[in-house]
């Protein structure tokens, strides 16, 4: 499977939404897989790992983020719920869990409702290693609206956590001490 051939399905190559996406994928990707092999693969699936990292993202051009080139109708929000629709709908589900569940350090089923914009009411959490490492690792590079994206420090990341509370910032915290820097 080609992570680049299924984003071409779904995104001009041409365009800014499409440099954007694929480079901040790469990014997730490579240092997903580091971050695996440096603590010792065991039990995680280095293609897998490769493959989702590449789509984690795949939903976002349904979301309206001008500065992403996205020009969708839904709350950026949503980029992980649609991207999961699409890739169950390529029939691969365990690809399109990772979509659902790498927004923010996951998506408690309390909070669903606690948005009002829609979200599933169900437990959008990161439960396998695959899942957390690319959550985890996602967190530290942001896609501004440049193809090359911006990389953050654990405290620029926690701080933009602490927002949505100090709970995100644990579970934030936990994974820096279980995975160290990626």
């Amino acid at each position: 499977m080609d992570p680049i051939e299924i984003i071409k399905r779904y995104y001009d190559p041409e365009s800014k939404a499409y440099a954007i996406l694929v480079n901040h994928s790469t990014w997730v990707a490579d240092r997903a897989v580091a971050l695996a092999k440096r603590i010792g693969p065991g039990s995680i699936d280095l293609d897998f790992l490769h493959e989702a990292a590449m789509l984690h993202d795949i939903g976002i051009f349904t979301t309206n983020a001008p500065g992403l080139d996205c020009h969708g109708d839904l709350h950026y929000l949503h980029h992980g719920i649609e991207g999961k629709k699409i890739l169950d709908a390529d029939n691969m589900p365990r690809h399109g869990l990772v979509c659902e569940r790498h927004v923010g350090v996951g998506i408690p089923k309390e909070e669903a409702a606690l948005f009002n914009m829609g979200l599933p009411e169900r437990d959008m959490l990161p439960l396998s290693q695959e899942e957390k490492i690319i959550c985890y690792v996602d967190k530290f590079h942001s896609k501004n609206g440049h193809a090359q994206g911006v990389t953050k420090s654990v405290d620029q990341v926690a701080g933009g956590l602490a927002k949505f509370g100090e709970e995100k910032v644990a579970i934030f915290q936990q994974w820096v001490k279980e995975f160290g820097l990626p």
